[in-house]
């Protein structure tokens, strides 16, 4: 299959970041969200982060404008109609995803395939709430999908060959690196990654060292480029949250059980660099 058309379906942060990565390739997006601002809000960040790279000499003026130009934007979900690929990247919440994908199921093409960039839902149960489960995968990207080459490509128990093989030469495409992953809560980099931002947590929490000290060990100690709590507030705290719930009823082992200081500080509208405050204080 030639996908040619994309369609996202979120301008956050990931919606945003993929729309750019899509269109800066040449291919045509149509990138949407539930609130004229939303969507403006998305291409704002696109124009800003190509700029970036236009100061940086490794991208034209000529090239910003033609990317740009591969994107339009809507707030009507039906906009996507016609897309030969659909990335659905809204908030990590099931309820949520579930009724997307059943809306995606009705304005789907015969041969369009439905992604999601979940980063930890099961990918076998969104595949269920639609009719074409067959052509449903999980396109996981990372944060900043701008400067993150891998993405991991996990099938359901109903993923086709065809759409894995499609889905994987698209991503490649724009020079990404895929990775097969099975379907498992967490899949495999927030298996791994969360529980260890939750022991950060812990660490912290219980007063073991500072939160500069914590992620200073960490960067100089196992030579991670950032440290756990700083990027748990790049992910966002309520995004780590998600993670570690699912991990957590999807395992049942106490292990994977969410910090409770994690809990409080959503709670709080703590929320992380989009909140303004996290570990960290973004307010200047």
């Amino acid at each position: 299959m030639d996908i040619r058309q994309i369609g996202i379906i979120g301008a956050g942060t990931m919606g945003n970041g993929i729309a750019q990565a899509f269109a800066i390739c040449g291919f045509d997006v149509t990138m949407t969200d539930i609130s004229a601002a939303a969507v403006q809000r998305g291409l704002k960040a696109v124009d800003g982060s190509l700029e970036r790279l236009v100061k940086k000499e490794k991208l034209t003026a000529e090239a910003k404008a033609a990317a740009l130009g591969h994107i339009k934007t809507a707030t009507d979900v039906n906009a996507v109609r016609g897309s030969d690929l659909i990335i659905e990247a809204a908030t990590e919440n099931l309820d949520l995803k579930l009724k997307i994908f059943a809306q995606l199921a009705e304005l789907a093409g015969d041969t369009a395939i439905l992604a999601t960039n979940t980063s930890s839902i099961s990918i076998t149960r969104l595949a269920a709430a639609t009719k074409l489960a067959d052509r449903v995968i999980g396109m996981h990207f990372f944060n900043p999908v701008a400067v993150m080459q891998l993405v991991e490509l996990i099938r359901g128990l109903q993923t086709s060959d065809a759409t894995y093989a499609a889905v994987a030469a698209v991503a490649k495409k724009i020079g990404k690196t895929p990775v097969q992953v099975k379907n498992s809560p967490g899949f495999v980099v927030n298996r791994m990654l969360c529980p260890m931002i939750n022991e950060a947590i812990f660490a912290f929490a219980e007063g073991l060292a500072s939160v500069e000290e914590i992620d200073n060990a960490m960067k100089l100690g196992a030579n991670h480029p950032i440290g756990p709590l700083a990027l748990c507030d790049l992910i966002g705290l309520d995004v780590e949250l998600a993670v570690m719930n699912v991990l957590f009823e999807g395992f049942k082992d106490p292990k994977y059980r969410p910090a409770p200081l994690l809990v409080e500080m959503v709670e709080a509208g703590y929320l992380g660099r989009k909140a303004g405050r996290g570990f960290f204080n973004y307010a200047k």
